[in-house]
């Protein structure tokens, strides 16, 4: 299988911003009167950091920080969080400001970047299997709703499925947009740096997971990944893990290189730079 660079997977996806930009910038002392005045125009204050809301469709939203990104979907009924940020001080008001209905979070997993406002929402959508991830990491608090593979949620005229996709982490999930056609997909489907370092991920499982996911890519047209370029096209689902087949071949050599002080390796293989094991 010929290899495609990352800069010919953007050029083939035809990347531009879907729609204006709305920033948040990191100066204010709290949330600008703009957000209650109009969810579709202004800049908005946040104490922490800066973000950006990006509204995708009408009952969909983006929210930015530098290095990760969070997902607000809502339906007629209630609205779904997916991923609660990093630094942002109260994704929890930015995300009340967006919509009138009441807010349930769901986490992809459980890495620092994507729980940051959880302790604010009490309860979480969230594979049991990432409560080890969560549950040791700092000053974490709330309770696990568990969702699997194969649960659906249903935000009112709006079907949302959980696919498992454990490998980057024990419990990493996607959720499939049903009538959306779209896959928010966490971080295990990225153009960047996928982190497979650590006791807590498993390239094999990573492989299987994403095999596993080829039988659902008539069900979805496009992804919306947590990091990298946005959106993604499926057609990034097999060069990832035939890349990452070809590490545990011993195809693909290893660069070292090191990640707040732990000994690491990268591996390029063409589509986005898998971070490993140092051996």
């Amino acid at each position: 299988m010929k290899m495609c660079s990352r800069r010919d997977f953007v050029k083939l996806m035809g990347l531009a911003a879907l729609t204006p930009m709305l920033p948040f910038s990191g100066s204010g002392a709290g949330y600008s009167s703009a957000m209650a005045a109009d969810r579709n125009t202004g800049t908005y204050d946040i104490k922490h950091g800066e973000a950006q809301v990006i509204p995708i469709d009408e009952n969909t939203w983006r929210i930015q920080e530098d290095m990760v990104r969070s997902f607000l979907l809502t339906g007629t009924k209630e609205a779904l969080l997916i991923d609660s940020g990093f630094h942002v001080q109260s994704m929890k008001k930015l995300v009340e400001g967006l919509t009138d209905l009441p807010v349930k979070l769901l986490n992809t997993h459980a890495d620092r970047d994507h729980v940051g406002g959880n302790n604010e929402f009490g309860t979480f959508y969230m594979s049991m299997a990432e409560a080890s991830n969560y549950y040791h990491g700092e000053n974490r608090k709330g309770t696990i709703v568990p969702v699997e593979h194969g649960d659906v949620l249903d935000l009112g005229d709006r079907e949302l499925e959980i696919i498992g996709l454990p490998g980057h982490t024990p419990g990493s999930i996607g959720v499939l947009d049903v009538e959306k056609r779209v896959l928010i997909s966490g971080d295990p489907i990225q153009d960047g740096n996928i982190y497979m370092f650590g006791v807590q991920r498993e390239m094999h499982a990573y492989v299987l997971s994403l095999k596993r996911l080829e039988e659902y890519k008539d069900r979805f047209d496009t992804i919306y990944p947590a990091h990298g370029s946005f959106p993604v096209s499926p057609d990034l689902i097999a060069p990832l893990y035939t890349g990452v087949e070809r590490i545990l071949a011993g195809k693909v050599p290893g660069v070292d290189d090191n990640r707040n002080g732990t000994p690491i390796k990268k591996y390029d293989i063409g589509v986005a730079t898998i971070l490993g094991d140092a051996k």
